[in-house]
């Protein structure tokens, strides 16, 4: 097993020629690539056997990162984001920056913050948002750990991160609110 810093390092490589990784987050295992990358954000939807139009979100280091990918930021969502004790998915209006297919028909973005080790330190390096989405394919159950991710999804990615693969636990999905510009806060998941 490779060090956060050397796996980090590993899956940006891959990332940055528009690969596909399978990587540990705050909540449960993810596929991801980089949010700008249409090809391969294409690719994901393709690996998940999912239509294109249900949204993934993405995964950033910092509350700052976010101002890249959302026009309008409204000041409670620093609020929200410093006072959540549990992983916490924002959906913006006014999405930005990204792949064309991240972003809802309704022009917003699914963002969280993730304070998990190795999640974070990849967004860092990255110095990008990173898709993450659950490593199933569209309509079987989320795999709760390592172990129970279909061997069709290890073989379709280009790379899976060698790290907390031998975990096992029942990490919960986020929760996840749609903060409007209004600063209206509907919640869609607790």
């Amino acid at each position: 097993m490779g060090t956060i810093a050397d796996e980090a390092k590993r899956a940006i490589e891959v990332m940055r020629k528009g690969g596909v990784i399978l990587y540990p987050t705050d909540t449960v295992w993810g596929i991801g690539c980089d949010a700008t990358n249409e090809e391969a954000v294409k690719r994901i939807y393709e690996i998940k056997k999912r239509v294109d139009n249900k949204a993934m979100l993405l995964l950033v280091d910092s509350p700052d990162r976010i101002v890249r990918y959302v026009a309008k930021i409204p000041a409670v969502a620093w609020d929200l984001i410093e006072l959540t004790t549990k992983p916490l998915t924002i959906i913006y209006d006014g999405a930005r920056n990204l792949a064309p297919s991240l972003i809802a028909e309704d022009g917003s973005v699914g963002i969280r913050v993730t304070s998990e080790l190795f999640s974070k330190e990849l967004c860092y390096r990255f110095q990008k948002a990173v898709v993450s989405t659950s490593a199933n394919i569209s309509g079987e159950p989320t795999p709760r750990y390592f172990a129970e991710i279909n061997p069709e999804i290890i073989e379709a990615v280009d790379y899976v991160v060698n790290y907390k693969q031998l975990e096992k636990g029942s990490p919960k999905p986020s929760s996840i609110i749609k903060l409007e510009e209004n600063g209206v806060v509907t919640v869609i998941r607790q």
